[in-house]
């Protein structure tokens, strides 16, 4: 987009329709390709449009409407289901369990399908994409069960960051909860979690992991939400922690 470009008001028509609940903004560049989207009665096709509030947006030939206020959820992923909205294998996906009444979200971030614990859910791009930037800092924390029992060498390694299959991982930080037998409870925490993380270092150690149950994503917490619970996190709270005021809160209906 050219600087002339930048200095218009309005927004990206890709993030007004991901703030509206419509699409994801990868999806949006692709209707705008399929030419499925107008603004003020032309086809469009370019992401980066810029539209204003009285843009006349239409998706199908359908107005859209006004971007939702900011919402989120806590949501207890149970194992043995996938954090997209279709799998090509023909696994479950978590947004085939998730409650009817619920408006379009997406996920912050994702859980393998082994894996289980708390998950983070939004109706706003713009959040999503911003709870999972390394730079927000927040602290991921896990509780991990393996097949045998971690050296202080091992956790000393895995503070300092450790290289795997040519992957640098960041500090990780573990400490030993309990060992019974063959198997170890450890907390592990980590502030960028990439791709199996947890599982690549650990079995690259030796140590095979038969669970992972995430209970915090920074300073939201699973608690005692119950397996596949879902629970809307308070305005107060997205206030506090995110700095979203009621002010913030867009026109038009709530899902």
């Amino acid at each position: 987009m050219s600087e002339e470009a930048e200095k218009q008001p309005g927004e990206r028509i890709a993030k007004r329709l991901s703030r509206a609940g419509v699409c994801s903004r990868r999806e949006a560049e692709r209707w705008i390709a399929e030419g499925r989207i107008m603004v003020d009665g032309e086809k469009i096709s370019a992401p980066g449009t810029l539209v204003t509030d009285e843009s006349d947006i239409r998706v199908n030939g359908k107005p859209v409407a006004e971007p939702q206020a900011t919402r989120m959820w806590r949501y207890h992923k149970p194992a043995a289901l996938i954090c997209s909205n279709n799998d090509p294998q023909g696994r479950p996906t978590i947004f085939e369990r998730l409650p009817r009444h619920l408006p379009r979200i997406m996920s912050v971030g994702r859980l393998d399908f082994d894996s289980e614990g708390l998950l983070l859910l939004t109706n706003d791009g713009g959040v999503s994409r911003k709870l999972e930037l390394p730079e927000t800092g927040w602290q991921r924390r896990y509780r991990v069960r393996m097949f045998g029992k971690p050296t202080e060498e091992n956790i000393a390694a895995l503070a300092k960051g450790i290289t795997v299959d040519g992957m640098k991982y960041g500090e990780i930080e573990a400490v030993i909860d309990s060992s019974k037998g063959r198997n170890t409870w450890m907390t592990v925490s980590l502030r960028e979690g990439k791709n199996r993380e947890i599982r690549k270092a650990l079995d690259h150690l030796g140590y095979p992991v038969s669970r992972l149950i995430r209970i915090a994503y920074g300073p939201f917490q699973l608690g005692d939400l119950a397996r596949g619970g879902v629970e809307e996190v308070p305005r107060r709270i997205l206030k506090d922690q995110l700095g979203i005021k009621d002010s913030h809160a867009h026109r038009g209906r709530q899902a």
